[in-house]
């Protein structure tokens, strides 16, 4: 089967260029094709990891990913989808950024015997010519047509700063880049991406005279469209410090019924005919898809022992149970509770929640139970009296546990 054949199958494919070309292309060669990450945050996150998915079908199929890190465009900024502009970053914050996100892809993709290639696209972006660039590059984009593009055309009524505006065009350069040191012919990214992509595929045509393509993945949305891999803490990111394989886990094991078959797709190896047959189910039995959903996705990123850690832990608070290392812990003074610590200062030490206010809230709807037990005042204090063998469970709503340990 050919790949473009798996990855539509899969729900991954939003749009593409030219699909006849891009699938005879496919068939008859091995095919050096990259993908973007800019490193603004020091971990890749759940957004990401469609295409970094999507990247693994491909090599899978034989084909050669490049993974090319933004550390020359992170300087800059990509406005696709931003109300304001980006904080800048230090070059320092971005190398360490960039570094972080080698460690984390070479994880899911093979780099051994040229099988796949990373690449920092501020190896040559940083020390570029402006005057040169502009002669070379700028010469080939229309304004007029550039306001068109929707990663611009949102921006305009807040104000578009000329810095952001020469993305589109440092983006396309990379694809001129990559096509003349490693012969890519097709860049793949999120459907966000599709106007900057569109660039890169003009400019190589134009300054080669070659045909080179492009293809877009569906942004990871629920069944409403709003965007997955948030919580109330922030994003889900792929690394363990900043996301625990436990709290990875449950994110995925409490995703909304009608996004399991979607996620099962995008996010596992899972073949489609089981898919089909673990999501063909009404009411609780949807359960089990989600169980396996959260586990083959946790195995894939966190490995999988903490699969399997996470997953015992879940079922242990299920039934009941007050044990489990993958449940997130805080560690607290035994001294805080000699006289009591109130239930809003430890909710919100244990960051189950952003504001006094709203742990409040939630003490009052009968939303926090301490092992198994209903708290509903708010001006409680809790005291040593409230642990067993030095450890406490906090359960916010049916589904978020959190452990405090005395020390």
């Amino acid at each position: 089967m050919n790949v473009l054949d798996i990855l539509m199958e899969r729900g991954f494919i939003e749009q593409m260029t030219h699909e006849k070309e891009i699938r005879e292309l496919l068939e008859k060669e091995k095919v050096t094709f990259y993908i973007g990450f800019d490193p603004t945050a020091d971990s890749l996150h759940v957004g990401h990891f469609v295409t970094v998915m999507a990247m693994s079908h491909m090599q899978k199929a034989g084909h050669r990913p490049i993974a090319l890190f933004g550390g020359g465009t992170a300087m800059v900024g990509d406005p696709t989808g931003k109300t304001d502009m980006r904080k800048m970053m230090t070059t320092e914050i971005i190398d360490h950024n960039v570094a972080c996100f080698k460690k984390q892809m070479s994880r899911f993709i093979s780099f051994e015997n040229d099988e796949a290639i990373m690449v920092d696209n501020g190896d040559w972006l940083r020390n570029l010519n402006y005057i040169d660039f502009l002669r070379e590059v700028g010469v080939h984009f229309s304004v007029n047509r550039m306001l068109t593009a929707e990663c611009f055309k949102q921006r305009l009524e807040k104000g578009l700063s000329f810095l952001e505006f020469n993305y589109m065009l440092m983006q396309s350069y990379d694809f001129l880049e990559l096509y003349r040191r490693f012969n890519c012919k097709l860049q793949l990214g999120g459907n966000d991406q599709w106007s900057n992509i569109l660039g890169g595929v003009e400019l190589v045509r134009r300054l080669h005279g070659d045909q080179s393509f492009g293809m877009t993945f569906s942004l990871l949305t629920n069944s409403e469209g709003k965007k997955m891999g948030k919580t109330e803490k922030g994003a889900v990111w792929l690394d363990p410090e900043k996301t625990s394989p436990y709290e990875f886990y449950q994110y995925w094991r409490n995703v909304a019924d009608t996004d399991v078959k979607r996620c099962l797709s995008l996010l596992t190896f899972i073949p489609m005919d089981e898919i089909n047959s673990l999501t063909a189910v009404e009411g609780s039995a949807i359960n089990k898809a989600k169980e396996r959903l959260a586990f083959e996705v946790t195995k894939i990123v966190h490995g999988e022992e903490e699969a399997l850690k996470a997953d015992t832990a879940a079922k242990a608070l299920f039934l009941g149970g007050a044990h489990g290392g993958s449940i997130p812990t805080t560690e607290i003074n035994t001294a805080d509770f000699e006289t009591g610590m109130d239930i809003l200062s430890l909710l919100q030490e244990t960051k189950l929640v952003p504001s006094r206010s709203e742990g409040r809230r939630l003490v009052t709807q009968n939303g926090i139970k301490l092992d198994g037990v209903a708290i509903t005042d708010p001006n409680s204090l809790i005291t040593l009296d409230y642990f067993k063998d030095n450890e406490l469970m906090i359960q916010k709503g049916k589904k978020v546990f959190h452990k405090v340990i005395l020390k």
